[in-house]
């Protein structure tokens, strides 16, 4: 969720600031607005800290605070034995850490990458450390840069175990810092799994306000209903996480409700909406995937055996 430095170039072309000339606790690179708030939540917490950044003046107010300055990326990382790395993808990842001179500074150190992306990159970082000998988490953070260190901010992280264990002091600073697996590509992924929820969610929230404005229903009073009532009593997340069990186990019973049974209310939602004059691509979508679960021999089970269509999904 990080909004990022947006472009970068060769190290060799920018800062001019003379080089860090001793040890801190830990380097940021990229001080876009989240890195930036990375870096200031560290000194808040009493980290010493270096940064880096493409356009010097960026780290201003931090070394008005106490942080040090580095004139290179190798100065940077060389710096502290732990290096945070914000920017806004795996693109610039590269090109930042493959600047000249880096790779000597990178031996023996480790780079955390909070950089935005898919797994497939994530992987290939690893890969891309793992050949310089350096230790390597991805991760992802979970909240907006203005929430970073407070209470409720999580950040996930991805790979080796024993990395993640030496540096979980530093990262804690941070926020919740949950470690998922050795996969580098795990906290990516997961990442954009819970962003695509998310928007799902209010997609789906701003149709039905949309649906409900058309009959000059303020979206204050309809927010009343579907959110003081439908969803805590109807959709909340105990009745998800009750259902995540028969999820794993694939069991999809429709004693209480039908496949064919959604898609008939399914068709009612698109017909409504075109009825209405609001946009009917969002009911449509939905009506179609459960035609196809049904055309899957779904038609018998419950609606939350439209995660079986997800999973063998191709498309």
């Amino acid at each position: 969720m990080a909004d990022n430095e947006s472009s970068v170039d060769r190290e060799s072309s920018v800062d001019r600031e003379s080089p860090v000339d001793h040890d801190t606790d830990v380097t940021v690179l990229g001080l876009g607005p989240m890195g930036t708030a990375l870096a200031a939540t560290f000194l808040d917490k009493g980290s010493s800290l270096t940064v880096w950044n493409r356009t010097p003046a960026k780290a201003d107010g931090l070394v008005s605070r106490g942080a040090s300055r580095a004139s290179t990326v190798a100065g940077a990382v060389a710096a502290s034995p732990v290096t945070i790395v914000c920017l806004n993808d795996y693109a610039a990842f590269h090109r930042v850490l493959d600047s000249a001179g880096a790779d000597a500074a990178l031996a023996g150190r480790v780079l955390v990458n909070l950089t935005s992306g898919t797994p497939a990159e994530a992987r290939a970082a690893a890969a891309w450390a793992d050949e310089r000998g350096l230790g390597y988490l991805d991760g992802a953070i979970m909240v907006p840069p203005t929430l970073v260190g407070r209470p409720g901010s999580v950040l996930l992280y991805s790979g080796p175990k024993d990395v993640f264990d030496r540096h979980e002091g530093a990262l804690a600073l941070l926020g919740d810092s949950r470690h998922l697996g050795a996969d580098p590509g795990l906290a990516v992924l997961l990442n954009t799994a819970l962003l695509g929820m998310m928007y799902a969610t209010l997609n789906g929230f701003l149709h039905a306000a949309a649906l409900a404005g058309s009959a000059e229903v303020s979206a204050t009073e309809f927010a009343d209903l579907a959110l003081g009532w439908f969803m805590p009593v109807v959709l909340s997340p105990a009745t998800l996480a009750e259902q995540a069990p028969n999820l794993d186990r694939g069991a999809y019973p429709g004693d209480f409700g039908t496949m064919q049974m959604n898609l008939n209310a399914l068709e009612h939602i698109a017909r409504t909406s075109a009825e209405q004059g609001v946009h009917s691509g969002w009911p449509r979508l939905m009506r179609e995937l459960a035609e196809h679960a049904v055309a899957e021999g779904r038609g018998a089970e419950n609606y939350f055996a439209m995660f079986e269509i997800f999973k063998a999904s191709a498309a």
